[in-house]
């Protein structure tokens, strides 16, 4: 099964990268998309290609070498980089949905609040959040001590999971991650199902159905995506807290960590019309080069 596996993720990961890039050259080449919306966007493609790289090539590694071994400093720089890939993702969540509830209930003041400075800088507080988060839990993985020979129920080296494994007291370590989850996990979370709820009830205001599917379909991607990261981020949780079957783990680990952001893209391009249409016209000029 080892060859049929390795192809199957190398698939996975491919179609991940080139999905993504395709976004995010779509969103460069086309003058109309350079928006609010398509800016937050093409940073999430970027996350993506990220967030996959930095659990697959190593599985892969592993899968041709017939080794599911890592070194220490290995497992402590894919705690470091997936952490902070994964509160990127949660914090870039939450300055889309924001941007689709300022577009939605006040759309005459838009870009007159979602101008390019203030774009930026939303961008720009999300990385550093994120960074010294994930410096922070790095630091403290850093500070336990650990016995020799250890297990991991994952294909990557997850945070909660190399922290039970340790020997020494990870008090503080279960304090930081049970507080950090409030703070930067709940927190964000409620921004945008507010925000949601705020757009769900601007929509409701309009008369003609046709009003509605229109003002919907301009954030029921992101709607999907957001709805696919936290089920299976709760899919995870609940395989890792409930049942002790290393396999079952695994494959939620999979659904996380791998399919969901080979998802993205295709539902963000499936959805978003004009965004499609780009695409196309971008494979028209390539067929017509190679012509």
């Amino acid at each position: 099964m080892q060859p049929l596996i390795f192809g199957l993720f190398l698939s996975i990961y491919l179609v991940t990268v080139l999905g993504n890039l395709l976004i995010i050259l779509a969103i460069i080449s086309d003058s109309h998309l350079h928006t609010p919306m398509y800016f937050f966007l093409s940073n999430l493609s970027f996350v993506d290609i990220c967030f996959t790289s930095t659990t697959v090539p190593k599985r892969l590694v592993n899968i041709q070498t017939q080794s599911k071994a890592i070194t220490y400093a290995g497992c402590i720089t894919q705690i470091h980089f997936f952490v902070l890939l994964i509160e990127l993702y949660i914090l870039l969540f939450t300055v889309m949905a924001y941007d689709r509830y300022v577009s939605i209930c006040h759309p005459l003041y838009y870009m007159v609040i979602m101008k390019p400075h203030l774009c930026g800088l939303l961008i720009l507080v999300s990385w550093v959040v994120s960074v010294l988060y994930a410096l922070l839990q790095s630091l403290m993985v850093l500070h336990l001590s650990f016995c020799t020979d250890l297990e991991i129920p994952h294909f990557f080296c997850g945070l909660n999971q190399v922290v039970q494994l340790a020997c020494s007291d990870t008090f503080l370590n279960e304090v930081v991650i049970y507080v950090a989850a409030i703070l930067l996990g709940d927190g964000p979370l409620t921004g945008i199902l507010y925000s949601y709820s705020k757009i769900v009830s601007s929509i409701r205001a309009i008369s003609s159905v046709q009003g509605r599917y229109k003002v919907f379909s301009t954030c029921a991607s992101h709607l999907s995506v957001v709805s696919l990261f936290y089920c299976t981020r709760l899919g995870l949780y609940l395989s890792s807290a409930v049942t002790q079957n290393s396999r079952s783990t695994s494959t939620a680990s999979v659904m996380y960590t791998v399919v969901t952001p080979m998802l993205n893209p295709f539902i963000y391009s499936l959805r978003n019309q004009d965004l499609k249409s780009t695409l196309r016209r971008l494979f028209e000029r390539e067929r017509l080069n190679v012509n």
